[in-house]
């Protein structure tokens, strides 16, 4: 089987949420060639938390869509998956490979985005903190035939500092880069409550790629916050109705994430919050007690408590008063920050 948006042609592209995304002939051949359902042979979680398994009729339907197959869950939180094909294709084409080049991976996943790597001609050395997720990885790309690959057990933060890397790219959620590992990257690092994908260059200034949200790193990559990214259950209580509707129709996604990244830049306590009722999660403004705050919805309304509608409200006008800047527009320099004893570089400063 193979997927559905890929032609063999040249300019293949894969359709998604981020508008349709052109394929070199390299990636676009890589896969065609290489089987996903290879990387998940013990099944993966649906939408429904369901598990879906080999033998399942819907598996490989599934398997071939533009969508993340969780694989491995701990309670009821994801630890491990395969990304969205359409984000991961996005990932590899902003990292720029050529053949020949080494490609240091920060999670392994199921061994996949390492795969295509390969396949295009790289050398990937993948690496994972989680011993049985490199265990899978490795007797994954085995199965597939594919070369090029070493998946090894560790805490990426330390990078290949005894080895030339050519690109880095994180699939992984982190709050910064390791300063150890060699520029250009391509990491999702938080933001808001989310982790949008930056392209890192020489210098540490980065752009914003597209809006994604990944699972959690573990270790020094993360960084205590003085809010919680997403907001906790239980937290923005008391809200009321504050502003009417401002935008008709409503904001599309990748516009409503637009207004996201900007409330970021602008202020620390924006975050993502799940609202009843509402399948895809909303932009939050947490107040000082962490417990109220204010909800911005796509359409622009505004539900708070107490005077963080007003807050809100100015964020929103701010954004059109700049012309609804996209969040490609911001241009992000990197500073150290986290744990002094293993210290990251942060996003610092913006600049439209």
């Amino acid at each position: 089987m193979v997927w559905g948006w890929l032609g063999r042609e040249r300019g293949s592209s894969i359709g998604s949420g981020r508008g349709g995304i052109i394929l070199s002939p390299s990636l676009a051949a890589a896969f065609a060639q290489v089987p996903r359902e290879v990387f998940v042979p013990d099944g993966f979680q649906r939408r429904d938390g369901t598990w879906a398994k080999p033998a399942d009729p819907d598996f490989l339907e599934i398997v071939y869509s533009d969508d993340v197959l969780v694989t491995k869950v701990d309670g009821r939180t994801p630890v491990s998956s395969s990304s969205q094909p359409s984000l991961m294709a996005l990932m590899i084409e902003t990292l720029d490979v050529r053949p020949g080049m080494t490609v240091l991976e920060i999670g392994a996943g199921t061994g996949y985005n390492a795969a295509l790597l390969a396949t295009m001609g790289a050398r990937v050395i993948s690496i994972d903190v989680q011993e049985d997720v490199v265990e899978r990885a490795r007797a994954a790309v085995a199965r597939a035939g594919v070369t090029g690959v070493r998946v090894e057990l560790g805490d990426g933060y330390a990078g290949r500092p005894d080895e030339q890397v050519d690109r880095v790219i994180v699939t992984v959620g982190v709050a910064g880069v390791s300063p150890r590992w060699q520029t250009p990257i391509v990491a999702p690092v938080e933001h808001a409550g989310t982790h949008p994908v930056l392209k890192i260059s020489p210098g540490y200034a980065a752009r914003v790629v597209t809006p994604a949200g990944f699972m959690i790193a573990a270790g020094p990559l993360t960084a205590a916050h003085p809010f919680p990214t997403p907001a906790p259950p239980g937290a923005l209580k008391n809200l009321h109705p504050y502003g009417e509707s401002r935008f008709d129709p409503p904001l599309e996604p990748l516009a409503y994430r637009d207004l996201w990244y900007a409330a970021g830049v602008w202020n620390r306590r924006a975050t993502l919050a799940a609202v009843p009722g509402r399948e895809q999660s909303c932009l939050a403004l947490l107040d000082e007690d962490r417990e109220g705050g204010a909800i911005v919805f796509p359409d622009g309304s505004i539900t708070a408590s107490g005077s963080r509608g007003e807050e809100a409200a100015a964020i929103v006008d701010r954004w059109l008063e700049l012309g609804r800047p996209p969040m490609g527009a911001w241009r992000i320099g990197l500073a150290p920050g986290g744990d002094p004893d293993s210290p990251i570089l942060l996003p610092h400063t913006w600049e439209l």
